[in-house]
């Protein structure tokens, strides 16, 4: 069993290697949620996510001969660099397996940590499978991602910051994955204070641990899809699932779409980044019912490449009905382009992009074709602009998928 000393032994080793990331009071969340919402932000961690303090501790707890023999795990990125940096740091040669579909900025910065890096599968099952096989062809001492009890007191340190810097915590919530952070985290907040309320949240796509709740044991599910990679495990690990089942209160599941919300929030609000798995704390806020609570969202990274982030951001503007393209058929004669302009203006619709195709039709009474993409503040606004383009008599057709990077 896990005990109060190992987490008090975990700090101790981890103290002047680790940032102590002191929770930022978020305004704009507590007023959305009724409660007083506080960011644990280990998105600025070293090594941009909590996974250095699994690892790290994980590793000072090997013998001589296990290190001597060099690591190996598998990765969807954070865990990878956390064991990279320890492992650099300890002077012990360490082999990562990434699933093939890894961020590019994880996989790059793993590398340069001086591990080995070897990109297989698509999800973290497929690559946890290879780095078993290395493990046995080549004598390495495999350092499991979650399914270890010495890594989950790791991660689970950051209770004891976030019950230094809030000492009446009444909510936690977690990320989970494959479980070791979610076991970590309940299980010294149980230890300091039972009353505390746990609450794990996953990807609605990727809903392992409460597959495995509901089951009462260990399940594998069939696939694990979602964007929030870091935490798209098929089969959470049965070492830390009792640990999970006795010591969370509960487990919500999130849509992928309301993860692009919560980046587009975060971003805006705290001007932070944090990945995918990251938010899904930030993304569980609409789902308490509670109010008047001091309520911890865990911000579990930030390892996010610059293609996906560019990608959420378009999506959150689209679905805000911020960012919104419009076509229409005009006549192909001198002023109707500014005739469309001055009702944009006088609706304060801001222009971002226009494409006046002269060429689309024959027929030059009717065939000139113009998109518009726009920026709005909001659905309403947008109705408003398609509206008054309708009561000057044009046919307006939405675009779905507006590009307006292009």
């Amino acid at each position: 069993m896990i005990s109060l000393e190992q987490f008090k032994t975990a700090r101790s080793v981890l103290q002047g290697v680790i940032r102590s990331t002191n929770l930022i009071h978020s305004p704009a969340f507590s007023k959305n949620s009724g409660n007083q919402v506080y960011l644990k932000p280990e998105n600025m961690q070293v090594t941009g996510a909590y996974k250095i303090r699994g690892a790290y501790y994980k590793i000072s707890t090997l013998t001589q001969e296990q290190r001597q023999r060099g690591l190996v795990t598998a990765s969807a990125g954070n865990h990878a660099q956390g064991v990279a940096y320890a492992a650099q740091a300890a002077g012990v040669p360490a082999v990562i397996v990434m699933p093939t579909t890894t961020p590019l900025v994880k996989v790059n910065n793993t590398k340069d940590y001086g591990a080995e890096v070897i990109l297989h599968g698509e999800v973290f099952d497929d690559a946890a499978a290879m780095a078993a096989q290395l493990a046995e062809e080549r004598g390495l001492t495999y350092v499991h991602p979650f399914n270890d009890l010495d890594i989950a007191v790791g991660q689970g340190t950051m209770a004891y910051e976030i019950f230094q810097d809030l000492p009446d915590v009444d909510i936690i919530l977690v990320p989970i994955g494959g479980g070791g952070l979610c076991a970590g985290v309940s299980t010294l907040a149980k230890l300091l204070n039972p009353h505390v309320k746990v609450i794990g949240v996953e990807p609605e796509g990727a809903a392992s641990m409460t597959a495995s709740l509901e089951a009462g044991h260990v399940v594998t599910l069939p696939s694990a899809n979602t964007i929030a990679d870091g935490t798209a495990v098929k089969t959470p690990g049965d070492l830390v699932f009792p640990y999970v089942r006795d010591n969370t209160d509960s487990v919500l599941t999130i849509p992928d779409d309301e993860l692009v919300e919560a980046f587009l929030d975060l971003m805006e609000r705290h001007k932070m980044v944090a990945e995918n798995s990251g938010l899904l704390s930030v993304a569980a806020l609409k789902y308490l019912d509670c109010r008047d609570k001091n309520v911890v969202c865990i911000l579990s990274g930030g390892n996010m490449d610059v293609i996906t982030m560019s990608s959420l951001v378009q999506h959150g503007l689209i679905g805000r009905g911020r960012i919104f393209t419009f076509s229409v058929m005009l006549p192909d004669r001198p002023g109707e382009l500014r005739r469309v302009a001055d009702i944009l203006a006088r609706h304060n619709g801001n222009i971002i992009k226009l494409e006046h195709n002269q060429f689309v039709n024959i027929n030059r009474q009717s065939g000139v074709e113009l998109k518009v993409t726009l920026e709005a503040f909001g659905h309403d606004h947008k109705r408003e602009i398609l509206s008054a383009m309708q009561e000057e008599g044009y046919e307006v057709k939405t675009v779905s998928t507006p590009e307006f990077y292009t």
